[in-house]
């Protein structure tokens, strides 16, 4: 594979966060020359990314770089594409890489911005990629992190992490998407980096749940630092490296998308903490809260394992109206006395 900086980046999906890494993207490839092509599902966003500059619907009046295009062609926006980057939602991934799969390039390297798993085979998205497009792992790399979409497209200092087997690779596409902005730093163990960035969606419904009741702040933290060990031990169970948990695409993602308006997750628990229903909060919403659709995919992967994750299944009683939100905090804490270092 060339370790030259990529001529031309695909980017799939004009969503908030795939934008605002097209963004990163075209920053960090303006002095290599990068052309950043940017697939939209709708005309009307490729034309106001083309001719605005802008992608208003989900970055408000956030100004793009010039050496990003957009189109709805998936044919023209992947042509010669070295690096492709993948930012839909994670339970439409599978049908649409069938139409995507005879135009990659070959040679291309594939990139998740995804954080979720598949109803149905709780696939991670790695492996729906690897499965779909017949590509060895080591051509698939996953970026994950403290990664609110509107604070990096905002140019605020932000890390993260560039995961794949193959550190040479990862080496690679995190140096594509370094910015003066955006710090990316590599990591071999995918596992770990995919689960912490799919764990923490559902810790982030729970905390949002409890802020909509009006708990304090004692609640929350008690939930992300419980939340942060429920994740890691089915992380382990996965076979992961139980330090990847505790560093940005871990602990850091978990804080982040707990404790900020910008998260979705958080969001939308603490609409259904404000006694909102769910087919309200999805109405609600602008764009789509991945753990609500996977967390029952992280509880079914959590029982193959005999992972014991009682948050997990707390939000998951409550998605599936087994469960007040007016029970949820209650739950939280009946539970057998035991040392805190137990995993």
């Amino acid at each position: 594979m060339t370790r030259r900086p990529p001529a031309v980046v695909a980017v799939l999906g004009a969503g908030s966060w795939g934008t605002t890494f097209a963004k990163v993207l075209a920053d960090a490839g303006e002095r290599s020359g990068t052309h950043v092509r940017l697939w939209a599902r709708r005309e009307e966003v490729a034309e106001e990314i083309n001719g605005r500059r802008t992608n208003s619907r989900y970055l408000a009046e956030t100004w793009l770089p010039e050496n990003i295009s957009c189109s709805t062609d998936a044919a023209e926006v992947l042509d010669g594409a070295e690096l492709v980057v993948i930012a839909v939602p994670a339970q439409s991934l599978r049908p649409q890489l069938s139409a995507w799969k005879p135009l990659i390039s070959p040679d291309a390297v594939v990139v998740s911005l995804m954080k979720g798993l598949e109803v149905g085979t709780d696939d991670r998205m790695s492996q729906v990629l690897a499965g779909e497009l017949g590509l060895p792992a080591d051509r698939i790399a996953v970026v994950s992190g403290p990664n609110l979409a509107m604070e990096i497209a905002r140019c605020e200092p932000t890390a993260s992490v560039v995961a794949c087997p193959d550190a040479e690779v990862a080496a690679w596409v995190a140096g594509a998407c370094t910015a003066s902005y955006f710090r990316p730093y590599i990591n071999t163990d995918v596992v770990g980096v995919e689960i912490g960035g799919i764990v923490k969606n559902v810790i982030a419904l729970a905390v949002g749940i409890c802020e909509g009741k009006q708990m304090g702040d004692n609640t929350k933290a008690s939930v992300i630092t419980r939340g942060l060990t429920e994740t890691t031990r089915l992380a382990v169970a996965l076979g992961a490296e139980r330090e990847t948990l505790s560093g940005l695409a871990g602990m850091g993602d978990l804080i982040a998308t707990c404790s900020s308006p910008l998260s979705r997750n958080h969001t939308a628990g603490r609409l259904l903490g404000q006694g909102l229903t769910l087919d309200e909060v999805t109405a609600a919403m602008n764009q789509t809260a991945e753990g609500i659709k996977s967390a029952q995919a992280v509880l079914d992967l959590a029982r193959q394992r005999n992972v014991y994750m009682p948050i997990t299944d707390s939000v998951v009683a409550v998605l599936q109206g087994n469960l007040s939100v007016h029970d949820l905090g209650p739950r939280l804490l009946a539970r057998e006395l035991k040392s805190e270092g137990e995993l």
